[in-house]
């Protein structure tokens, strides 16, 4: 892992550095910024607009990572190295209370005056000490991606239940391959052992009445019947609903697959909804998304997800970076990448605008799912939540490949949990 981020540095630092726009004499800023899907053109797309607003500013969009542990890990190289080559940092929702230290607060810079715009929720997870780390720029929750055409075609409904996804799945899927697609599948998702794996077992989990894995309360809860019946039910879905593939399988991963025609469902994030009806999509027009499926509990479970801008406290330049950190996460910015990529916007009035809902309807259909999703144990773990979060997922992962057992890979979580933290266990707490 170490040489892959050494060669990912040495690489961007050559080559990646992409130049919205060039002059003599500007002040010099770059954005470290996410890849997934139309993330990257969105981001320099807003960096074009704020150079045209302010033509004394150059602008340079980096393209990191699409797996967050890997983006984070390039991260680190930079801000241990107290390296002023990066002044804006798109950081993930789980990572301010670890990150802090290295990022200026934001309130000292004009945040104040628009924080209360945004959910307070993620700005309340953004303040760490006082501080505002990060400012929101787009939040997330887990979504149930499914064919509308062909849950007519064979008369079946929106599962609401992981059982009902399960069969219902398994029977289309096999009708599908009679029919001459062999490479159709149930269900894929994100199954590669790395910080989306955590997302969705999370779902599995909390939604079959799990629990967080460690709770609020900071007590050590993975180790329940129920967390196991729901990583069981996962493992079955290995090779079956699932292609054996999924255990290596990321976000974009699971997109292309989907968008391809080859899956009933997927399950991701709402990034894909455009993608999903753009003209190169095989199912354009061919889908819509609900809420995840309940398990035991009788309540869905989507884990909260979304991305923020921090400045790092050793840019050269932090008055011009911080202004672009807020002109990216203005109602502006946040309505385009809402219309244009489906990206949630974090500005609360943006989900009653008529534009952003013609071209993404569900936001106001589901928006109860995005302002009531269950969030990591990012709170609870700091400053070592990443640690907390490798343990679970390596654990779910072990299970998933068939190389440990459910209630074995558990027990293991629970006990390294306890030598990470040292939390005393306690009971899950219901849905």
């Amino acid at each position: 892992m170490r040489k892959y981020l050494l060669l990912v540095l040495a690489l961007v630092l050559v080559v990646s550095f992409t130049a919205v726009g060039f002059a003599q004499d500007k002040t010099e800023i770059t954005v470290a910024a996410g890849s997934v899907g139309k993330e990257l053109e969105l981001t320099q797309k807003a960096a074009q607009m704020y150079m045209e607003e302010n033509p004394d500013v150059k602008v340079n969009v980096l393209s990191t990572p699409d797996l967050a542990n890997d983006r984070l890990g390039l991260y680190l190289q930079f801000l241990e190295a107290k390296s002023p080559k990066v002044d804006v940092y798109q950081v993930d929702v789980i990572w301010p209370g670890d990150l802090a230290q290295h990022f200026i607060d934001l309130n000292e810079y004009g945040a104040e005056k628009v924080a209360d715009n945004h959910f307070q929720e993620i700005v309340q997870n953004n303040t760490v000490n006082g501080r505002l780390v990060a400012i929101p720029w787009f939040t997330d929750a887990g979504l149930l991606y499914y064919r509308t055409d062909l849950l007519e075609k064979y008369d079946r409904k929106v599962p609401e239940t992981w059982s009902e996804l399960q069969e219902t799945a398994k029977y289309i899927m096999e009708e599908e391959r009679a029919a001459g697609n062999p490479d159709f599948y149930g269900y894929v998702w994100q199954g590669n052992a790395y910080e989306g794996l955590t997302c969705d077992a999370l779902e599995w989990v909390f939604s079959n009445g799990g629990g967080t894995i460690v709770s609020p309360d900071k007590k050590i809860t993975i180790n329940n019947e129920k967390a196991i019946e729901a990583i069981d039910m996962a493992a079955g879905w290995v090779g079956d609903i699932s292609p054996t593939g999924v255990t290596g399988m990321g976000e974009e991963d699971a997109r292309k697959m989907w968008e391809a025609g080859n899956a009933l469902f997927m399950r991701n994030w709402p990034y894909a909804y455009t993608l999903g009806n753009a003209d190169t999509s095989q199912i354009k027009g061919k889908f819509d998304v609900a809420p995840l499926p309940a398990g035991d509990s009788g309540s869905s479970a989507a884990t909260l997800g979304g991305w923020n801008l921090s400045v790092s406290k050793y840019s050269e330049h932090p008055e011009a970076a911080a202004d672009f950190a807020l002109f990216l996460a203005s109602e502006k910015v946040q309505k385009m990448r809402a219309i244009e990529g489906s990206f949630n916007p974090t500005i609360k009035s943006l989900y009653q605008d008529e534009e952003v809902l013609e071209a993404v309807p569900f936001f106001g259909k589901l928006y109860e799912v995005f302002t009531n999703a269950v969030a990591r144990p990012s709170t609870a773990t700091a400053p070592k939540y990443n640690q907390a979060s490798e343990i679970f997922f390596q654990g779910v992962h072990s299970v998933l490949t068939g190389e440990s057992d459910a209630t074995t890979a558990v027990q293991y979580m629970e006990l390294d949990l306890k030598d990470l933290l040292g939390y005393e266990t306690g009971e899950p707490r219901q849905p």
